[in-house]
């Protein structure tokens, strides 16, 4: 197989995008839409231009929407028939729902344009493979499936943002709460500009030196001992590389503490992916002495009914409207950090749940590491107590 070129859907602003290294290593063009305004080496996409691949014709369609310059690639295999075999549509149509509109233009300017871009893809016929370009936990947009494709049929019955008229579709995104991905403006820039070149192996330090640790082990092994100061974002856990990059700045040097050499080297190049390239190296020694006392969703109720504490609720919105905890406040893991100073001026000892304990465990390093008096609920949160019989408070929209 001989590869000729690097097909790019759109500008990334969610992730550093390989198209730069690929075409370096095998000497190959990018070919991106115009909109795009790439800085780099390119050939320009237009739409309803046709890519000949032996038997195989690719070809484009511009959606914009997510981003003006985003291009959907249709595939059909001319060995078997001149019907289209497979969508690619990148971040405009996904697998149960479809892309956020916000992340290049005024929300409802882009929602009206992806309203378009939607109609033009449900022109094909029904038995049209799916493959977008991204799968649940994407922040690209907030409902979809973990399955890797579908088809434009069974989207076309089942996924809700197909099924509504323009102005509710609008409405929709433009009222969504999902946060818009870290360190966005860098990473824009960065895959808009000249090519990446790849980068060195982590190395090792002796100390931090300064650097922020970040320590990527387990949420449990970190409370039984870990660096003072570090903040805990399991590398084994969902979203790792988003995660960080919440909490991290996008030039703030950072040594990684891990369970191995090999587990800080593929840490480091999720942190990497989002933007973050002041990675000073793997830290395999060091004094973790510190340690922090998990609570059970048991101790809750004590905890809330003498008032002795404040209990963070570090989901996201979308999580607390569906129910949440009767007295506790809310504050998303990722902006803990920056509200952690209000924190410890109020003197007084913090709980933070979540749903796993996860983002709970984050949030607690976070704000352990600002002085903040902090423990996290492990092993359970706010479902697990409503299982057990604890009261919770559902958010209503007006007039429901």
């Amino acid at each position: 197989m001989r590869i000729t070129g690097v097909l790019e859907t759109h500008t990334h602003a969610d992730h550093v995008s390989g198209h730069g290294r690929f075409a370096l290593e095998h000497d190959v063009p990018v070919h991106v839409h115009p909109d795009a305004n790439a800085e780099y080496p390119h050939e320009p996409l237009v739409d309803g231009q046709e890519i000949s691949l032996g038997e195989v014709e690719i070809r484009v369609v511009h959606t914009p929407g997510h981003r003006p310059e985003h291009c959907c690639f249709l595939v059909v295999d001319g060995s078997r028939g001149d019907e289209p075999w497979l969508v690619i549509t990148g971040d405009s149509l996904l697998i149960g729902d479809a892309a956020r509109p916000d992340l290049a233009s005024e929300a409802i300017e882009g929602a009206t344009g992806l309203y378009g871009s939607l109609q033009k893809l449900l022109e094909l016929p029904d038995g049209v493979e799916l493959y977008p370009g991204h799968v649940a936990g994407s922040l690209c947009g907030a409902g979809m499936s973990s399955k890797a494709s579908s088809t434009i049929g069974f989207e076309r019955r089942f996924n809700h943002a197909l099924n509504i008229d323009r102005d509710e579709f609008v409405q929709e995104r433009a009222n969504s709460s999902t946060p818009r991905p870290p360190n966005m403006e860098n990473i824009v820039e960065l895959n808009r500009g000249p090519f990446l070149a790849a980068q060195e192996p982590l190395g090792t330090v002796d100390s931090p030196d300064g650097a922020s640790v970040l320590d990527v082990r387990r949420p449990r092994e970190f409370l039984a001992g870990h660096v003072h100061g570090a903040f805990n974002v399991p590398f084994a856990g969902s979203s790792f590389a988003t995660k960080s990059a919440f909490l991290l700045g996008a030039d703030e040097p950072v040594a990684i503490y891990a369970s191995s050499a090999e587990e800080a080297e593929a840490a480091a190049q999720g942190l990497r992916s989002v933007g973050l390239f002041e990675l000073r190296g793997y830290l395999p020694h060091a004094d973790t002495s510190e340690t922090l006392e998990p609570l059970e969703i048991d101790d809750l109720e004590g905890l809330l009914a003498n008032g002795e504490v404040e209990v963070l609720d570090v989901r996201e919105k979308s999580e607390r409207d569906e129910g949440y905890i009767d007295g506790t406040r809310h504050m998303p893991y990722r902006l803990v950090r920056a509200f952690a100073d209000d924190l410890r001026a109020e003197q007084k000892p913090v709980v933070t749940i979540c749903t796993t304990g996860s983002r709970a465990t984050i949030a607690a390093s976070v704000l352990t590491a600002a002085g903040v008096e902090a423990r996290p609920v492990l092993g359970g949160g706010v479902e697990d107590w409503a299982e057990r019989g604890g009261q919770t408070v559902h958010f209503r929209r007006c007039g429901s």
